[in-house]
């Protein structure tokens, strides 16, 4: 029932453990569901009874409440501090469904109240918390764990799906797992399948630890925001209509509070599969279509109003998918990020996404963001797409000190003379995505508004012969290049408002310096 690896994560945390695995002095403080009228059958509405099993662990100060095997149709799971949830093996808890129409009677908790001055600054999914499978508010020191399900059938995903109600409709849930103002929560070795809006939504959520987890959702995976001291690790997420892991630093706690300390590292992220068959060990490819954007990426943004920083990404493969994206929209400041040992197959879109703009979705009067000193080391990507590298800040407010070393990228090619010659529009508050600015003029990195760049050891190989240069710059204050390897054929450089620009060690690329802004394709 329980592994050697919970007993010492349980006993760490100072849970008390169900009477089969630990002496029976301890019983007392674990929690059978069952004992308090579950049914399991994926029929009764079971929420009651968990309620009823938490609230008695409350009450003798803590425990473990232990979901055995069968299927649990529950509404709202009120989860409280010093609570472990254990999914057995084989257990699953089951988001019931509600009518298309909602309810007043019964169904998910009610979402509760937000400002309507900060609520535009968010999307209603963002917003709240309380309409949601499992959630907690204002609590500490709990956890998930078990080989157990969790699946949202039930849940709404934002999104306008014939046979789901919509979100905001009142007893309509649209979240698995949603934290709020919460600290020192432990998530691991669960499965989700389709998870809502969020398969896990955390907001202003400190030392959250997420362990090898397996999500294979119908939006978005995990949404990390306003969170401090994050671990994230050994993670599998399939999310083929959202992103699948994203630090987000929104306005939804009514004040701008940036995320920081997360490491995300081990984790396979990916949007090319029909939902449920990464769960299944299937992996059936999802085909192209409108409402199918195969996005499963990580990315920190879009809603960037209190900030990112001292976060670390590593040893990840996207598989089937956009590839990452840096972004602040609203005002944050995006500061030192390390990125390394990334692997991706099969890239939808841009392998790399590094965007400063001026959307400027939060209070009046903030100012536009900044973003710098990034370091991104150790990333190989085979692409079915033309765009490449994506380094853009705005007029005024340039991407400034990033660093990018060994990268091999593959792309498909197959660019004209007439994308090569393309100056794209600087679209400043528009939505940030890869392909925001239409078809680049480059096959390795666009780069405008930006200072201090550094790139070495950069290989761009080609799938199709393409006419665009290998790297375009405009506006760039401060740009070195070394080692590079890129196709033959076309120009290395576009140069157009370069100052301080330098190249040397590579084959088939002069060595040059160049001080003043002189404009040049060579």
């Amino acid at each position: 029932m329980f592994s050697r690896r919970h007993l010492l994560i349980a006993s760490a945390a100072g849970l008390i453990l169900p009477a089969s695995v630990r002496a029976a002095p301890l019983a007392a403080g674990a929690f059978n569901i069952r004992d308090f009228g579950a049914k399991g059958d994926g029929v009764a509405i079971d929420s009651p009874a968990i309620n009823a099993a938490i609230d008695e662990a409350v009450k003798r100060g803590g425990g473990t409440v232990f979901v055995p095997a069968g299927t649990y149709a529950c509404y709202s799971i009120r989860l409280k501090s010093r609570v472990t949830l254990y999914l057995d093996q084989g257990a699953t808890l089951l988001a019931a469904s509600v009518p298309l129409e909602g309810t007043t009677t019964g169904g998910y908790d009610a979402a509760e109240p937000q400002d309507p001055a900060i609520a535009p600054f968010q999307d209603y999914g963002h917003n709240h918390w309380h309409n949601s499978l499992i959630w907690a508010e204002g609590e500490h020191d709990m956890a998930i764990l078990g080989e157990g399900l969790i699946w949202g059938k039930g849940l709404s995903r934002g999104h306008p799906d014939p046979d789901l109600p919509r979100a905001d409709l009142p007893g309509v849930g649209n979240k698995a797992i949603a934290f709020k103002n919460c600290r020192n929560v432990q998530l691991r070795d669960f499965k989700i399948l389709q998870g809502g809006w969020f398969a896990l939504l955390a907001t202003g959520v400190d030392n959250l630890i997420i362990d090898n987890l397996l999500v294979d959702t119908n939006r978005d995976g995990f949404d990390i925001d306003c969170c401090k001291n994050v671990r994230v690790s050994n993670c599998t997420v399939n999310s083929p209509y959202d992103d699948a892991i994203v630090p987000k630093s929104s306005f939804a706690l009514g004040y701008a509070r940036a995320t920081e300390n997360v490491t995300i590292s081990n984790c396979q992220v990916s949007g090319g599969y029909v939902v449920g068959s990464v769960l299944d060990g299937t992996f059936k490819p999802l085909e192209a279509s409108r409402d199918t954007w195969r996005l499963g990426r990580i990315k920190c943004g879009t809603e960037s109003n209190g900030g990112f920083r001292n976060i670390a990404i590593s040893n990840c493969v996207f598989d089937s998918c956009w590839g990452l994206a840096l972004e602040t929209e609203d005002g944050a400041i995006l500061e030192d990020i390390a990125v390394s040992n990334i692997t991706m197959k099969n890239c939808f879109s841009a392998p790399l996404f590094l965007r400063l703009g001026r959307r400027m979705r939060g209070p009046k009067g903030a100012p536009v963001g900044r973003f710098k000193r990034v370091l991104i080391d150790n990333v190989t990507c085979d692409s079915v797409s033309q765009l490449p590298i994506n380094i853009a800040g705005v007029a005024g407010y340039p991407v400034e000190d990033v660093k990018i070393s060994n990268v091999f990228f593959t792309q498909a090619g197959g660019g004209d003379a007439a994308m090569a010659a393309r100056n794209p529009p600087a679209n400043e508050d528009k939505y940030p995505d890869p392909n925001m600015f239409g078809d680049l003029p480059a096959t390795g990195a666009f780069i405008r508004h930006a200072r201090n760049i550094e790139l070495s050891y950069i290989e761009i190989a080609m799938k199709t012969p393409d006419a665009r240069p290998a790297f375009w710059l405009q506006d760039v204050d401060g740009f070195d290049a070394s080692f590079l390897n890129i196709p033959a054929g076309a120009p290395a450089f576009h140069l157009d408002r370069v100052r301080d620009f330098r190249t040397m060690g590579s084959r088939a690329i002069p060595d040059r310096r160049l001080d003043a802004p002189t404009p040049m394709d060579f």
